[in-house]
């Protein structure tokens, strides 16, 4: 069992920033990969970033990619999501997620085992 806690949304106008953390607990040593999921009203849930533990790679989505950077740490304990050039579209509830094992479908996310309640992140224009 992984656990997983989401934490630093809130509101901010277009154009600033937020740092998202996901602070995982339980069997962390058997994540493999820690990734954002986010899911606006009336959407489905969407693919925002991830990163694999052993190989450090990162894997963004074209909405977010140069704006957005995730980094954790080695020991599977915390992933963030450092949110720069925030536009109302970014408006979502925020989810962590968690995998154990490795995957070519890194962004689907049917292929994460383990989900956090999700934080709130309200960009007004």
């Amino acid at each position: 069992q992984v656990q997983l806690v989401e934490s630093g949304g809130g509101l901010v106008q277009a154009g600033g920033s937020l740092r998202l953390s996901c602070a995982a607990s339980g069997r962390t040593f058997s994540t493999y990969y820690m990734g954002w999921f986010r899911q606006a009203p009336g959407k489905e849930r969407e693919f925002v970033a991830a990163v694999s533990w052993s190989a450090g790679d990162t894997y963004y989505a074209d909405s977010v990619k140069g704006r957005f950077t995730i980094s954790g740490d080695n020991a599977k304990t915390t992933v963030y999501l450092q949110m720069n050039s925030l536009k109302p579209e970014d408006t979502a509830v925020y989810y962590c997620a968690a995998r154990d094992y490795y995957t070519d479908n890194v962004k689907m996310s049917y292929e994460y085992d383990y989900w956090g309640q999700g934080t709130q992140v309200t960009v007004s224009s």
